[in-house]
C-alpha cells in the first residue's frame, strides 16, 4: 500500500501489539519482523522495562543478527534507548527518576489504591508496584500474572481510572496512564509515547511524516494515545494477529 511505501520507520507498541500482554512474540511474528527489518527501520516503544523487551522480543526474534542494525528499542516510554552496535545492544541514554521522586510516587500510588477500593488478590504474581527506576508501574495482579487472569481483572478499566483520579489529586508533576491489561504507568510529566516519537525523530533524524505508529491502546486514556499529539500516522489494532496482517501488507 502507498501509505507504507513512503515511511522510513515503522513504530510498534509491544504488549498487545507484537505480543500478547506480557507474553513473548510467537514464531510467526518473529518471521514477519525479520522480513520487515530487511526493508524498513523498526522501532519498538513500550511502557515495559528493558529486561522485558529482551525476554518478549529479542530472545524470540530469530532473524540474522545483521538486521538488528535496523531495530531500535525504547523501553519505559522512551526514557531509555538501546541501539545495536558492533554485535551488542548499547544504551544510548537513560533518564532515571531519583530515589526521592520514586518514593514519593510509590507512597501516593499506595494511598490511591486504598482510596479507590483496590483489594490485593489472594494470589499475586510478582510485584504489585514495580520500581523501574525510569518509571513506576502498578500491576493489579502482579507483574507476571498469566494472560487469562489479567483479561478477567478490571476489563473496563474502572478501578484503574479511580486509582489514577485519586493519584492525580495527590501529585501534579507526574503522569499516570493505563498501561497493559492490568497496569498503570507513572512517569515524569511529559514522558509518554509522544515523547518517545520525538526522541525517535531526534536520535534517528527521521521526521514524523516518515513514520507510522501501530498500537493497541490508541483510545483516549490508553498509553498509546499520546502519539496522536505528534501528528504521526497511526493504526489501531486489537491484537497481534491484526498486526501480522499489517506487516504482511508492508512486506508483500
Amino acid at each position: 500500500m502507498d501509505i507504507y511505501r513512503s515511511k522510513e520507520i515503522i513504530v510498534f507498541d509491544l504488549d498487545g501489539t507484537l505480543s500478547k500482554s506480557k507474553g513473548d512474540i510467537d514464531s510467526e511474528m518473529s518471521n514477519l519482523l525479520g522480513e520487515l527489518l530487511k526493508i524498513k527501520k523498526v522501532a519498538v516503544i513500550t511502557g515495559g522495562a528493558y529486561p522485558q523487551m529482551i525476554k518478549a522480543l529479542l530472545k524470540n526474534l530469530h532473524c540474522d543478527k545483521s538486521l538488528f542494525s535496523n531495530l531500535y528499542l525504547f523501553p519505559t516510554d522512551a526514557t531509555s534507548f538501546y541501539k545495536y552496535i558492533d554485535g551488542q545492544w548499547v544504551n544510548q541514554y537513560r533518564e532515571e527518576l531519583d530515589l526521592e521522586q520514586r518514593d514519593k510516587i510509590i507512597k501516593a500510588l499506595e494511598e490511591s489504591m486504598i482510596e479507590a477500593g483496590y483489594i490485593k488478590p489472594e494470589k499475586v504474581y510478582g510485584a504489585i508496584i514495580e520500581d523501574r527506576e525510569t518509571q513506576i508501574t502498578f500491576s493489579g495482579l502482579g507483574q507476571n500474572a498469566p494472560l487469562e487472569e489479567k483479561l478477567k481483572w478490571d476489563p473496563d478499566q474502572t478501578l484503574r481510572r479511580k486509582i489514577i483520579k485519586a493519584f492525580e489529586k495527590k501529585i501534579t508533576d507526574y503522569d499516570a496512564k493505563i498501561g497493559g491489561s492490568t497496569s498503570i504507568d507513572v512517569n515524569r510529566k511529559g514522558i509518554d509515547k509522544a515523547y518517545g516519537i520525538r526522541q525517535i525523530e531526534k536520535t534517528l533524524n527521521i521526521p514524523v511524516e516518515k513514520m507510522i505508529f501501530i498500537g493497541d491502546a490508541l483510545f483516549e486514556g490508553g498509553n498509546d494515545h499520546a502519539v496522536k499529539r505528534t501528528g504521526i500516522e497511526n493504526i489501531s489494532v486489537d491484537n497481534p494477529e491484526e498486526t501480522k496482517e499489517i506487516i504482511r501488507e508492508i512486506i508483500k
